[in-house]
């Protein structure tokens, strides 16, 4: 049988396997459940003291054990899960040998609060290390399992020797849209012919004290504590910030020939990718929305299509005032007037914001949208923008009629990724 390929000649990429979890839930099956139903995981925090804290609400994954407590840790763990459901669905290769390279996108590492304390406590302080201290205090040998622990790598090497991935396993961070990357690079790796078969993970476990605070320095997070679920309010007029979360998606990426060799079950196709930089701000998006829609245009343009042939966008839609009002303003570029009938909906007012794997987490969504003809619904959309006039398929689910959607990631310094996805190849 031919090799099929897409409108510009290239080999078509479809997923023969999904793995997801978030604060709902381990699996496909609990968290479509969940999602459909209208469903929040965003709770308390009981990991850490909030005290003194402005926010005290994320979509924490309570049900992994947290110890030792560190990113790192946490973001592997979460990881490992979503890949395990992921390559078992997909029944490719055999245990622990996957015939195709791994692409993890994670958040960036750094020694962290408790071995800070740690680190100062052995260096005989009882407050803080200095740098010279810390070189003191690393070379007695002590801590070699920080040292391990906490390289950007470490994850991603890890992974790669659980699931016997080829070559050198790629760790990469481009903020908000990094798991939208790690596809983007599988697909193209496949499109390239130099593999018939990727795993793409976007994963992060760093919802701790550190990073709360730090988020909620740049006033970003959302401050409505009392009741939790209603924290994140995607495209409301009094949405507030977004919630920070935590979780895991993984994708199994095979080129269609060697998918329909072997038997497989296609989930999707991976139809189409684009991206565009933003060097406007550190973490502000540029206003006039130029790099979001040039960004839209390049995925739908890469996948062969024209606007009129999407018929569902799963949004970036944090809740922030600037960045869902920044994303109508470039998906009405794009749609025009169509913009207010297409349905576009946000995954994170369930969920929250998992950062680096809400890329990877929100293509998953999309795809199982496009199987169960379904859309999952913006829930806590109860006080319309008048000034983002669009349809977010509010508070309940939605049965329609979809064969390509895009599922939108855009990051903290203009890092762009759009990912147009399928039900079934053409």
């Amino acid at each position: 049988m031919p090799a099929l390929r897409d409108k510009a000649g290239r080999p078509v990429v479809v997923v023969t396997g999904m793995g997801v979890v978030t604060s709902l839930g381990v699996g496909k099956t609990d968290n479509w459940a969940k999602l459909t139903a209208g469903e929040s995981g965003i709770r308390e925090i009981s990991r850490f003291s909030t005290e003194g804290l402005r926010t005290r609400v994320a979509g924490t994954v309570d049900f992994v054990p947290a110890e030792p407590l560190c990113a790192p840790e946490l973001t592997e763990r979460f990881a490992a899960l979503a890949a395990q459901e992921a390559v078992a669905e997909s029944g490719i290769g055999t245990p622990g040998d996957f015939p195709g390279p791994l692409f993890v996108a994670m958040p960036p590492v750094e020694i962290e609060w408790p071995q800070r304390r740690a680190m100062a406590q052995a260096s005989g302080s009882n407050t803080d290390i200095d740098y010279d201290a810390l070189l003191r205090v690393c070379a007695t040998g002590q801590f070699h399992a920080y040292h391990e622990r906490f390289l950007f790598g470490s994850v991603a090497e890890h992974l790669a020797d659980t699931f016997g991935t080829k070559g050198s396993p790629i760790s990469l961070s481009t903020a908000c849209a990094s798991g939208g990357t790690a596809i983007q690079l599988g697909l193209e790796a496949i499109r390239r012919g130099e593999t018939d078969a990727a795993l793409c993970i976007g994963t992060d476990g760093s919802v701790n004290a550190e990073s709360l605070v730090r988020f909620s320095l740049l006033s970003a997070l959302s401050t409505q504590n009392e009741p939790a679920s209603a924290a994140a309010k995607p495209f409301s007029k009094n949405r507030d910030g977004f919630v920070m979360a935590e979780g895991a998606g993984a994708l199994v990426l095979e080129s269609y020939e060697s998918a329909t060799a072997r038997g497989a079950r296609i989930l999707g196709v991976i139809e189409g990718c684009g991206e565009m930089a933003d060097s406007f701000h550190r973490t502000r998006s540029s206003p006039d929305g130029k790099p979001v829609i040039g960004c839209i245009n390049n995925a739908i343009t890469d996948a062969g299509l024209v606007p009129d042939d999407i018929d569902y966008v799963n949004a970036h839609g944090t809740g922030t005032p600037e960045n869902d009002k920044m994303e109508y303003v470039g998906a009405a570029a794009v749609f025009g007037e169509r913009v207010k009938s297409i349905p576009i909906t946000s995954t994170k007012s369930m969920i929250g914001h998992t950062l680096s794997a809400a890329g990877a987490v929100e293509a998953m969504v999309t795809l199982m949208t496009l199987q169960h003809q379904r859309i999952p619904p913006t829930i806590n959309y109860q006080v319309p923008d008048p000034a983002i006039p669009l349809d977010v398929v509010p508070n309940v689910a939605r049965d329609a009629r979809m064969r390509h959607a895009i599922s939108n990631s855009f990051g903290f310094g203009g890092q762009n990724v759009c990912l147009v996805l399928g039900g079934e190849p053409t």
